[in-house]
This record gives structure tokens, C-alpha cells and sequence, in this order.
């Protein structure tokens, strides 16, 4: 199973559908243990999945924001831990090539890098400044030294940590106030991953903290300035929506095979036939349905508009990761309660995707944060 240059969309999905299975298979054991998916990213690496969103000329393909949402969905109806870590991967280099942010030949370095099979994650979330979307300036901090720069600090959640290959790390530079985005490498000195990763969602994201003591990098690592929380609009954040509708569609399919199969004593045949069953299978498909109709429309206007279009979306993305996750939320607590009190068991998938979707609650944008972009929007349209 590899993704070939001239694969259809179609054939794409279709890997992915058996990729999936593998991670299906191995996420129990995986949750249970808190370990990483070590085998289902190389699974990812090993089929090309990693190179989908890089540039044709770097050995990509370039593939939209649609087909990566649906990619991406198929992943985490497996795993959500493993399709929630590599789409900060698949996310991040979409977005660079996309706005074109940094310099062409720090872009042409990190193609020709992920080409070869790196993966790359941001490192913006501190300890002391929570999320970088409410707007504080990191603690980790950048002083020029000659040709370099030696930068020091803690950055929290830092998903995908034991494979990770470089680190994009925010830091306020000390002479101006600034703050800049500085790409290191896994290999430089200074560089250390702290297992601090104890929450009972996505226990397989190995969301550690990087330590960064004394780091020396050369001039050419700072590629960006950035703003903190004046980040714009990024249609590439969709690929979170996509992980928890991915995780909440698993939620169902086992409900429903759970329901098919379970015949108590009270009753003739199995509860697949019940009313109140049907009732709440119906409720989870309306859900899923308008998620995904949601999701996929918003994707597919991103697609298509051009970049001062894309600049106006915010209420849009933000809506969609509000709805779907929130929607996802409720999807698996009706599945559990179609299967009942056996959900609740440990050997039960349902309780780990209860946990799990939990997570997207946590993941920018926040809820309050997008309600009150949505109330901006809604007013000045009016004007």
C-alpha cells in the first residue's frame, strides 16, 4: 500500500480505508499502555501519506483541504491519537506552501526534508502562557549571538514528540520584543523531550514537553515573525474537526454492530429492533450527517477562494470545529448509551472514544473564543 503520483482521490481513500484497519487493531493496546503509535506512523511514512500535502516539485501532491479532511477523518475512525498527531504534520506543511510565509529557500529546505521523511510540529503552548490563540507572549525566549541564536525555554503539548524531526518553537526575542518562529532540529544540542503526557485523552499523542536549554541555532532558524493570537485565518486547522467526527463515526459503527448482535433474554431478536434504539441510531446519523456536510462544504469554499477570501473565513473555520466537535461530544455519548453500562468497561472501544473526543474541546479555537468571532461577524454584516 503506497500512494503513487497518479492516484485518483478515490484510490487515496481507499489505502486509507486499510490502513485504518491496522490502527483499529493496535489503539486498544495502545491507550491502555499511554505508549506512542510507533508502527502506524511509520505505517503513514512508509506509504507516502506524509508527502500528500507537500508541493508537486518537492515529490507531493499537493492534495486540497477536502480530500485531506476526509483523509484524515478515515485515519481516526482507527485512531484518534495517531490522525490527530500526524494532522499537525500534514496541516503545517499545507499551510507554509500554501501562504508561503517564509523565504523560498527556508521553504525549499524543509520540502526537500520532508520529502525525505521528516515530520514537523509547532511548539507554541507554554505552562505559563496557556494557549498561544489567547494572545500572550511566550516565555521561551531568543537572544543574537554573532550569526546565531541561542534560544531557551519549555513548551507544553508537543504532539508526535517521539518522532518529530524538527520543532517549529516560538519565542520572544529579547532586543526587539518581537516574537519569532524558529525551525530546530531534533539533532541540535540543548534539545530534550520531558514525558510529561498523563491526560486520559489521546493517551497516544505523546503530547510531552520540549525542554530547550541553550540551544544554538544559526540565523537562518528564525523564519518568520508571527503575532501571537493574531493568527488569521487557517483552513488547515480543519484537520481537527476531521479527527473527533472520525473518532465519533467509530463511536457509531460499534454501536450499531453492538446492537445487531445483542439479544437479552427480555426480549425477541436483538435490540437492533427496538424503537428507543433506532431512535438514538437515528439521532447520532443526523449528527454525523450534518457534521460531515458542514465540514466538507466549509473545506471545499477554501478550496476555491482565492487569498483575500480565504483571509475573511475565521467565523467559518471556527464554526466548523465548533460544531463538529461539540456535535462528535454528543454522537458518543448516545453510542453509549445504546450499548449501555458494557460501554463503561475497559476492553470497551467506546469508553476511549469518549475520552478522546473530549480532547477537541481543548483545541484552538476554543468555544468562547469562536462565539464571540461569530457575534463580531453576525454585527458587522449589519453595518
Amino acid at each position: 500500500m503506497k500512494f503513487q503520483l497518479a492516484d485518483t482521490e478515490h484510490q487515496r481513500l481507499n489505502i486509507m480505508e486499510e490502513l485504518k484497519q491496522h490502527f483499529l487493531e493496535r489503539a486498544a493496546q495502545t491507550d491502555l499502555e499511554g505508549s506512542f503509535p510507533f508502527e502506524n506512523i511509520k505505517e503513514l511514512k512508509d506509504s507516502g501519506y506524509t508527502l500528500l500535502t507537500l508541493p508537486q516539485e518537492y515529490g507531493g501532491r499537493d492534495i486540497s483541504l477536502y480530500e485531506l479532511v476526509r483523509l484524515q477523518e478515515s485515519i481516526a475512525k482507527g485512531d484518534g491519537a495517531t490522525a490527530l498527531s500526524i494532522g499537525w504534520h500534514m496541516g503545517i506543511i499545507k499551510n507554509l506552501f500554501e501562504k508561503k510565509s517564509w523565504k523560498q529557500k527556508q521553504l525549499d529546505f524543509i520540502g526537500k526534508e520532508v520529502s525525505r521523511g521528516a515530520l514537523i510540529n509547532s511548539a507554541a503552548t507554554e505552562p505559563q502562557t496557556g494557549s498561544p490563540t489567547r494572545g500572550g507572549k511566550p516565555h521561551t525566549t531568543a537572544v543574537k549571538n554573532g550569526d546565531n541564536w541561542i534560544i531557551n525555554g519549555r513548551k507544553s503539548f508537543t504532539t508526535m514528540s517521539p518522532v518529530l524531526d524538527y520543532f517549529l518553537v516560538s519565542a520572544t526575542i529579547k532586543e526587539s520584543e518581537e516574537v519569532g518562529n524558529f525551525l530546530i532540529p531534533r539533532s541540535a544540542h540543548g534539545i530534550s523531550i520531558e514525558e510529561t503526557w498523563d491526560s486520559i485523552s489521546m493517551r497516544g499523542s505523546a503530547s510531552n514537553d520540549l525542554i530547550i536549554e541553550n540551544v544554538m541555532v544559526d540565523n537562518s532558524a528564525l523564519v518568520e515573525y508571527i503575532s501571537p493570537g493574531k493568527k488569521g485565518a487557517n483552513g488547515w486547522l480543519l484537520h481537527i474537526p476531521a479527527c473527533y467526527l472520525g473518532i465519533a463515526q467509530a463511536a457509531h459503527t460499534y454501536a450499531i454492530e453492538f446492537a445487531k448482535a445483542y439479544s437479552p433474554s427480555s426480549i425477541q431478536g436483538t435490540i437492533i429492533d427496538l424503537p428507543n434504539v433506532r431512535q438514538k441510531i437515528g439521532e447520532i446519523e443526523l449528527e454525523l450527517m450534518k457534521s460531515r456536510s458542514f465540514l466538507y462544504a466549509i473545506a471545499k469554499q477554501w478550496d476555491q477562494a482565492n487569498s483575500e477570501e480565504k483571509a475573511k473565513m475565521s467565523p467559518q473555520l471556527g464554526a466548523v470545529k465548533l460544531e463538529v466537535t461539540n456535535a462528535a461530544f454528543k454522537a458518543v455519548d448516545i453510542a453509549m448509551r445504546i450499548v449501555g453500562a458494557k460501554s463503561l468497561s475497559e476492553k470497551n472501544p467506546l469508553q476511549r472514544y469518549y475520552r478522546d473526543v473530549r480532547a477537541g474541546l481543548h483545541n484552538p479555537p476554543m468555544d468562547d473564543m469562536t462565539i464571540q468571532l461569530l457575534a463580531k461577524y453576525a454585527i458587522e454584516k449589519q453595518n
